[in-house]
């Protein structure tokens, strides 16, 4: 980005959620509480599995990472826009702009990359149960939990340093409630078919990689289930995997609808309202339908409550 338009645009304008003034407060409540359930939720599983060593499996280990990132692609969107909300202004820095697509673009891409490690755990688990244990191991685990942050990390760096090269001119209102890549793109004077070509490949590469992983997992779990005589082996397969094929579903429904039906739509409020699926709702419901479900969970916190009333006594 030039010098001249580094001066001249200082900040952006967030026209935030397409809510009638009566109603924001209203809506402030409901999205606090979402918030703070999100926050607890998650903070509560990562707590969970760090202290019960019953839970310090392949699959909880990623469990935790996946629960850290939705704290934290919530925490980078939901309270500037309740902030904004409660001041009735929605200013936000070029500085800060720039800092929230940057780190929107991690840890949305960690989720998508955790989703296709815990794809593979399954995978392992049902398909190959008696190598579990010497496939799974802590090594294996660590590596592909690290390779996954390494990936996401440079993938958000990309596009975020093609992003400081444009010029914003004079438009500065984004008509979203965070600074979207797609939204700023829009307001930008410069050339941005670099950008464009970088979204449509390397961006395109890094979605179709992790869902082909958890496409190719589930097909070879279900040959697996199917080729067996046990009923009850399909439908505990069944409870074992349909939470995360739950989570799956939403994540990559709701990612969808953002990037590559939204202009279909006509509709910026339709874009906006998958946004805070994608944003708000799926972080705040992960706890509830991966996790709290969970047996072994359960357990867990049922001794955490133990153990916290008798210290308390």
């Amino acid at each position: 980005m030039r010098p001249e338009n580094q001066s001249s645009l200082s900040e952006f304008l967030l026209l935030g959620l397409p809510i009638p003034p009566e109603q924001q407060g209203v809506f402030f409540l409901l999205f606090l509480g979402m918030y703070l359930t999100t926050v607890l939720g998650n903070l509560l599983i990562v707590l969970l599995i760090r202290l019960d060593s019953r839970l310090h499996t392949p699959m909880y280990f990623f469990l935790s990472h996946l629960a850290f990132s939705d704290i934290s692609i919530s925490s980078i969107t939901v309270p500037k826009m309740l902030r904004n909300m409660q001041a009735q202004q929605g200013s936000i820095s070029y500085v800060g702009c720039i800092s929230q697509i940057y780190f929107f673009i991690l840890f949305g891409c960690l989720d998508n990359f955790l989703l296709a490690v815990m794809a593979y755990d399954r995978y392992v688990a049902i398909c190959h149960p008696l190598r579990y244990i010497t496939v799974m191991t802590e090594e294996l685990c660590v590596s592909l939990v690290t390779v996954s942050w390494c990936f996401c990390c440079a993938h958000a760096l990309l596009h975020t340093l093609l992003l400081v090269q444009l010029s914003f001119c004079t438009a500065s209102t984004i008509s979203h409630f965070f600074c979207d890549l797609t939204a700023l793109l829009k307001l930008s004077c410069s050339d941005i078919s670099l950008n464009e070509l970088v979204i449509f490949t390397e961006g395109a590469v890094l979605f179709s990689l992790p869902l082909g992983s958890i496409l190719g997992s589930y097909i070879c779990i279900g040959t697996t289930v199917l080729r067996g005589p046990s009923t009850k082996r399909f439908f505990k397969t069944f409870s074992t995997c349909g939470s995360h094929l739950f989570v799956v579903s939403l994540y990559y429904g709701t990612l969808a609808a953002v990037y590559f039906f939204s202009s279909s739509w006509n509709s910026n409020g339709k874009e906006i309202i998958a946004s805070v699926i994608y944003t708000v709702v799926t972080p705040m419901l992960n706890p509830f339908i991966y996790s709290l479900r969970n047996r072994d969970i359960k357990q867990a916190l049922q001794i955490f409550v133990n153990r916290a009333n008798f210290f308390n006594q």
